[in-house]
């Protein structure tokens, strides 16, 4: 079995997964870069290969079942365990104008599409996975979620979280909640895992609007994917700190 430490993460041909992918490889990861579109998905690793970083492909649509078993497949043959899984891939679903998906018309197979992707493709992804996390001394798992997903500040009208979108921020409610039960279900393991909201990023996803840079998104959940050992688990962090639930 390699000594090389290995990541994958999920949606990493571009934006926020592809810098998570690139910090990741700078500190020496031997990095997975999962995506379904072939083409981007070798371009991305095309660009890490010549930054220097350790990088592969993984075809990967996380609502697939075949193809997230082909994924850790490959990942088994290529490194024999993980040691870091970033589950970076995800959507907004369609939104009217302005960023808006009112609840009282939302088209329920929108709610469906955004809840299999970001909920039901991050448990898939994950516990297809987890036996290869098994094999690592200090297995890390990093969901990326949003703090549109906090309870507590969606319900506080002090507080400016954004537009009504009621398939994708429950959506990030729902995999915050899933992030806290698989947190309960590793206790007392060396399993860490936690989410995050890497804030407004200006990227394709967001239609380039937002003040940060990918860069910047991507900080905290490569600071999460490499925490020492006894470090947090079951929370969502910001830049700042805890996010509230």
């Amino acid at each position: 079995m390699s000594e090389t430490t290995t990541a994958l993460v999920t949606g990493a041909n571009k934006g926020i997964g592809y810098e998570i992918a690139a910090g990741l490889g700078s500190l020496g990861y031997r990095v997975g870069v999962g995506a379904r579109d072939e083409t981007r998905r070798e371009t991305a690793v095309g660009k890490l290969r010549a930054a220097g970083v350790d990088a592969f492909g993984v075809p990967l649509d996380v609502t697939d079942d075949r193809s997230v078993t082909d994924a850790a497949e490959l990942i088994e043959r290529l490194a024999g365990r993980l040691d870091a899984l970033v589950n970076n891939a995800g959507i907004s679903g369609e939104m009217d104008p302005g960023w808006v998906q009112d609840p009282t018309v939302l088209d329920l197979e929108v709610l469906r599409t955004v809840v299999d992707t970001n909920v039901m493709g991050v448990v898939r992804v994950t516990n297809a996975m987890l036996p290869l996390l098994r094999r690592s001394a200090s297995p890390r798992i990093v969901n990326v979620s949003s703090s549109v997903g906090s309870l507590t500040r969606q319900a506080d009208p002090d507080i400016e979280i954004g537009p009504v979108m009621a398939a994708y921020a429950p959506s990030k409610s729902f995999l915050n909640a899933v992030t806290v039960q698989y947190a309960r279900q590793f206790a007392g393991t060396d399993i860490l895992i936690n989410a995050v909201c890497p804030g407004l990023v200006a990227t394709d996803f967001t239609g380039f609007h937002g003040p940060r840079t990918p860069e910047q998104g991507a900080s905290t959940a490569i600071r999460l994917a490499t925490l020492p050992d006894g470090g947090p688990t079951g929370s969502f962090f910001e830049d700042d700190g805890v996010v509230p639930w």
